[in-house]
């Protein structure tokens, strides 16, 4: 027999065995992975990661972890079918308001190979969220409970007039949650997995830190209870009908009629927003808890 014969014989059957004795794995686009050499005579050790979009072969024996990469959602509101993480959470002002919030934060699991392989040995296998149940656990565990206590510390900042009034200050509210967010979650979680949808690595400078980013928030304006929001419709409602009002007598009945809800409610408070109110300071569009709210002063 010829040595080439020999060769290609040698080829074919050596192609054969691998694909009697190979596995492979196929990396969705919207995937990242980590391999584990675990061969039945072998020490179970880190091989590499795995890119998206790729069709990997591995061994027999050895392990594939495939997890959720890119553009990825946590959302938190009480719509039936929506398919949220958790419901909608209730907060607590600096003056003791209950307000209740919702919305949506945005983030990937950290691509970086070195992280992904951390995250995978650190919290991955402790939730088996390479599996769609266990992916919602570990969520649910680490961005989940870390968004109730950034949102609890950064409302308890703020009073529940200026949040449910004025959208500058929600602007600075929804900043402030995100920067606790960051904080928590990657305190929470051990490292710095859980980073900005748009990040990439690219090509840069491998000796230069990536910068990561966050996650970002997407939040709907604080509600107070619907008791609150009731009063305060009726309140705007008389404050409209005040510049037809004829008599002193009159206009007292009718304020009368608009503070008292307020001050079973708001106490004190409620002559405050009496006035902004009548002032137009106070322009309130009133919706349920999840759906955005328009408020602004008129001019």
């Amino acid at each position: 027999m010829s040595t080439l014969r020999r060769t290609t014989t040698g080829l074919a059957a050596a192609t054969l065995a691998l694909g009697l004795t190979a596995c492979s794995v196929s990396v969705d686009p919207d995937e990242i992975a980590v391999e584990y050499d675990a061969g039945a005579f072998s020490s179970t050790t880190f091989d590499r990661c795995i890119d998206p979009g790729t069709r990997a072969y591995y061994g027999p024996g050895d392990q594939v972890y495939v997890y959720p990469g890119g553009q990825r959602t946590f959302a938190f509101n009480d719509q039936e079918d929506s398919g949220a993480e958790m419901g909608a959470e209730t907060v607590v002002t600096s003056d003791g308001m209950e307000m209740t919030v919702s919305g949506v934060a945005t983030f990937q699991l950290n691509p970086d190979c070195d992280v992904l392989r951390e995250f995978h040995e650190a919290v991955g296998r402790k939730y088996d969220a390479h599996t769609d149940a266990g992916w919602r656990d570990l969520i649910i565990a680490y961005m989940g409970e870390s968004l109730r206590r950034a949102l609890d510390d950064a409302s308890a900042e703020f009073e529940w007039r200026d949040l449910y009034t004025d959208d500058e200050t929600k602007r600075e509210w929804e900043v402030r949650v995100g920067e606790l967010l960051s904080g928590y979650v990657t305190s929470m979680s051990g490292g710095n997995f859980f980073v900005a949808a748009t990040y990439n690595a690219g090509d840069g400078d491998p000796e230069e830190e990536a910068d990561t980013g966050s996650p970002t928030l997407t939040l709907q304006r604080p509600v107070p209870p619907k008791d609150v929001r009731d009063a305060m419709t009726e309140a705007h409602r008389i404050a409209q009908e005040i510049d037809n009002t004829e008599t002193a007598a009159e206009l007292a009945e009718k304020e009368a009629d608009a503070i008292e809800p307020l001050v079973d409610l708001l106490g004190g408070d409620a002559y405050v927003v009496w006035e902004a109110i009548k002032a137009g300071e106070v322009d309130v569009v009133v919706a349920s808890p999840g759906s955005p709210v328009g408020v602004g002063g008129r001019d």
